[in-house]
């Protein structure tokens, strides 16, 4: 009974997953509270999932990663990758970035890359931006250390009292499906959109909201007494009153006070509203405004803003900036700016303050895309912190120092050499990711003790028994396709972990191919834009829309699968 119980608390949480309406972090915790709290897991077991030696090894890398990712070597370097045509610029920029993603966090490879990419004029960034995000999905595939899906089911593969899985155990399979795909990204990106090129340091249209103070003077007048129907770049598209929507607005329209004049056109042409008195852009007087510098940003997947509105948070206070417009994708976000919910992946375009650039929160919360700078190391500090982390990884490749005792090492040269410093760590910890997979190996023990995860298995092997273990390793693979498509990466291994793990069991077989199912399984997010990270910060400065995905990642997706059902139990057989 106990078992189906909790089959069915995990069948729940798979739905809120999907929803999207509470954060990962928050489900994966609170189930894991109840079945500590309900007897499902032992306190002893509670607690060593929070104190998994991969978990801490995905920690250290992390943070380690903090100060790769400054290093300006790459955005030097970037400049040469797009040169020529777009052909050749493509399959450079594709390369470099699966080899860098091997061994670096994705996330910062592609947001060190994305500001460059968004900003230059040779090339359409929605040509490139795709392309980029899916090569280092795929260089990430072919080390331990490449994605963090890897060290997570590494972490799986501890907690069951497994052999931990070594940093080049994902090569023989992940290498060879790599250079696949990447070859087929060519052939696909034939589908990929054209927009035309932004001038104005690549910035994409936006839509700005001016609301009419009360006593100003443009009330009573109409938009054509008023001189806003032609104006300098911008064009009045709709009228936001009492909820309700004016549009089109017609020239003889009265304005009222409280009303939100939404403008599109050429945002950065702000100045045009200059000459209006009464008017205020999200909480701002146009003067004021105009005083600051327009810095376009993408909400980044760590981000606290994620589902909270702008006057949740109280975005001024925090970045001492204003949010002029927000885009979703290709998509424009119509109403009061400050009530929408924001999500990981929309771009902002913002009026900062003088002391934005002070502010410690800005790396953690947003990928710039415009021509602001975060500081940066020095050749000196970078070439240490280079050397220092291949160091790292040649050693654990060898054999000769285990990953984590040399990642704690470069942590620690790191702060003494104030390359990193303690403030930086506790600004950017994350405690998110922590409880995403502290709280998940819960579940699995859960799953695994209860005797849930048999349940499934035994269902595997009555689905698939007639086609035997490979059947069943088929089976595996598809269910965790599936579920990271729908949910996050991160999850979705969590969830089919267990699974994979009770069905070698059931069938008798080595674990090690269901285990590879399940990471690579994890991995294989090609045709939804929400189920990755990288997807999400390339999807708004993109302009995309989710069909392009689809269109671009379905022969990857396919190509990809073939590769991995066919080569995985030829490299680990069953």
């Amino acid at each position: 009974m106990m078992a189906w119980w909790v089959l069915a608390s995990v069948g729940v949480l798979l739905v809120l997953l999907v929803r999207g309406k509470l954060s990962p972090a928050v489900l994966f915790g609170s189930w894991a509270t109840g079945y500590l709290m309900l007897g499902v897991v032992t306190q002893q077991q509670w607690l060593s999932s929070f104190t998994n030696p991969a978990l801490a090894t995905l920690l250290v890398l992390m943070l380690v990663s903090l100060a790769l990712e400054r290093s300006p070597l790459l955005e030097r370097f970037s400049g040469a990758l797009l040169k020529g045509n777009e052909h050749l610029a493509t399959f450079r920029l594709m390369g470099v970035t699966a080899t860098l993603s091997a061994f670096l966090n994705n996330t910062a490879v592609v947001g060190s890359l994305l500001g460059v990419i968004s900003r230059q004029q040779h090339i359409a960034p929605s040509r490139l931006l795709i392309p980029l995000s899916f090569a280092s999905v795929l260089g990430g595939i072919t080390t331990l250390i490449g994605t963090s899906t890897n060290l997570v089911v590494n972490s799986f593969v501890v907690n069951a009292g497994l052999p931990a899985l070594g940093m080049f155990e994902f090569a023989a399979v992940g290498v060879p499906v790599a250079l696949l795909c990447l070859l087929v990204i060519m052939l696909s990106r034939r589908w990929l959109p054209r927009h035309k090129l932004q001038q104005h340091n690549g910035q994409q249209p936006y839509f700005l909201e001016a609301k009419v103070q009360p006593g100003a003077p443009l009330i009573g007048r109409s938009i054509e007494q008023n001189k806003l129907r032609n104006l300098n770049g911008l064009y009045l598209l709709e009228i936001v009153r009492n909820e309700r929507l004016i549009s089109p607005v017609a020239p003889d329209e009265i304005l009222e006070a409280n009303d939100v004049l939404v403008f599109t056109g050429e945002i950065e042409k702000v100045q045009a509203l200059q000459p209006f008195n009464g008017l205020e852009l999200f909480g701002n007087g146009v003067d004021k405004l105009l005083a600051s510098n327009l810095v376009e940003v993408v909400v980044s997947n760590q981000s606290e803003l994620a589902k909270s509105t702008l006057q949740e948070v109280d975005f001024r206070t925090m970045f001492n900036a204003g949010v002029v417009g927000i885009r979703r994708g290709n998509k424009r976000l119509t109403g009061q700016l400050g009530t929408i919910p924001l999500k990981v992946g929309d771009s902002l375009l913002l009026a900062v303050g003088q002391d934005f650039t002070q502010h410690r929160n800005i790396d953690r919360n947003f990928h710039i895309l415009g021509n602001w700078q975060r500081p940066k190391l020095s050749n000196r500090q970078s070439t240490l912190a280079f050397v220092g982390f291949g160091a790292v990884v040649a050693l654990a490749a060898f054999g000769a120092l285990p990953l984590l005792n040399g990642l704690l090492l470069l942590l620690a040269g790191l702060l003494l050499s104030r390359i990193l410093t303690l403030g930086e760590l506790r600004r950017r910890f994350p405690f998110e990711l922590v409880i995403i997979i502290g709280s998940a190996l819960t579940v699995a023990k859960a799953m695994d003790s209860s005797g849930a995860a048999q349940l499934v298995a035994d269902g595997m092997r009555s689905l698939f028994g007639g086609y035997g273990v490979f059947g069943a390793f088929v089976g595996v693979y598809v269910m965790t396709l599936m579920l990271t498509e729908t949910v996050t990466n991160n999850a979705a291994a969590a969830l089919a972990f267990p699974v994979g793990l009770s069905t070698a069991q059931a069938f008798g077989a080595d674990p090690m191919p269901f285990i590879m199912a399940v990471a690579f399984g994890a991995s294989a997010c090609f045709m939804v834009p929400f189920g990755y990270q990288t997807h999400l910060m390339v999807y708004s400065p993109g302009h995309y829309r989710m069909t392009d995905f689809i269109k671009t990642g379905l022969p990857v997706s396919l190509v990809y699968s073939a590769g991995v059902i066919a080569l995985v139990p030829v490299v680990f057989p069953f």
